[in-house]
């Protein structure tokens, strides 16, 4: 396993695909780093030089926030929401959604499993 961003990253991946364990590299970053350094064919992690890998290290530390510096500052950004009360900080407290989804009937992955809730019994009045 070859250590980059400190995340150890599989060998038998394709280094576009390897590359996105990182936190905060996707499929469009991971293919802009390939191409940034010239690397053709799209080879294994394991079919890579020494050099080749310590390239790709110094490209990620030197041009990409990744792993505990991005997962910091994300944190960091919803910890000021949170403190000058904005609507979406009063979202992200709730654990609600936070860009305006419905949440009569969804959003059951924000919110959780359900919770039953006995209802009043509705009696109609006769005309």
């Amino acid at each position: 396993m070859a250590l980059i961003a400190g995340v150890n990253v599989p060998d038998n991946k394709r280094v576009e695909i390897a590359l996105r364990r990182v936190y905060g590299i996707g499929p469009t970053r991971s293919s802009q780093i390939v191409t940034k350094l010239g690397i053709e064919g799209n080879p294994r992690i394991s079919q890579l030089s020494d050099q080749e890998l310590a390239r790709i290290r110094e490209v990620i530390d030197k041009d990409y926030v990744v792993e505990g510096d991005l997962r910091r500052e994300v944190n960091l950004n919803i910890r000021r929401l949170i403190d000058i009360g904005t609507y979406r900080g009063l979202r992200h407290r709730q654990n609600l959604p936070v860009r305006g989804q419905q949440t009569r009937t969804n959003a059951r992955t924000r919110r959780g499993s359900k919770k039953t809730v006995a209802g009043r019994r509705r009696t109609f009045a006769k005309k």
